[in-house]
């Protein structure tokens, strides 16, 4: 699949992305990532390869500070408004695993009509927010590593139980990044949730 590269100028900051366009039909998902990752860590364990294959549209992006975006003052929920505002994203199901995962609830929160779907991997910060998850109303799909020792698996028992289209998936034996350490299952669990909710069939 060609991905393209583009840097973006977002007030005075500067936004890597990696991007491919969505095949007639299908959805995009825009990926965030984790604290020790970036844009790239999405095209070299070939999700971005697998969702193009499946007709999915693919925007990645590097966080002000991590990978290719250098850092700025500008908040990461206001980045990412900024993002799907200036690549015309029609309500993005929004991949965040840990430190993106906050974001990523930040922002549904926050623009809950700028999203179409949540998919959140160990996600961190979620006792702050408790009492707002129950109005996030977009299908939701909760991994976790049964062997998380940076959130606890009890974090993604709260995500499922108060958002009310949500669904957990336990990796087990699978550390805080399980979809690095479990690659198939997690994209069969993320293709299999696409098929589900947004319309595409998923292929084994």
């Amino acid at each position: 699949m060609a991905f393209v590269d583009q840097k973006i100028r977002i007030a005075d900051c500067e936004i890597h992305l990696i991007k491919a366009a969505a095949g007639p039909g299908g959805r995009t998902l825009l990926f965030l990532h984790g604290m020790k990752f970036n844009a790239a860590t999405w095209r070299d364990l070939g999700t971005l390869d697998k969702l193009g294959e499946e007709g999915y549209g693919v925007l990645a992006l590097d966080l002000p500070g991590f990978g290719e975006s250098p850092a700025c003052d500008l908040a990461p929920v206001k980045v990412l408004k900024q993002v799907v505002i200036n690549q015309k994203l029609e309500k993005p199901v929004i991949v965040g695993p840990s430190m993106g995962g906050k974001v990523a609830l930040d922002f549904a929160l926050a623009h809950p009509e700028l999203v179409g779907g949540l998919v959140l991997i160990g996600a961190v910060g979620v006792e702050e927010i408790k009492e707002q998850l129950s109005t996030i109303k977009v299908p939701t799909l909760i991994l976790w590593g049964s062997e998380d020792a940076i959130s606890p698996l009890t974090n993604g028992h709260l995500l499922a139980g108060l958002i009310p289209d949500a669904s957990l998936v336990l990796m087990q034996g699978a550390p805080h990044p399980c979809y690095l350490d479990q690659p198939d299952i997690w994209h069969w669990e993320l293709t299999s949730f696409l098929a589900e909710h947004f319309g595409i069939a998923c292929k084994k």
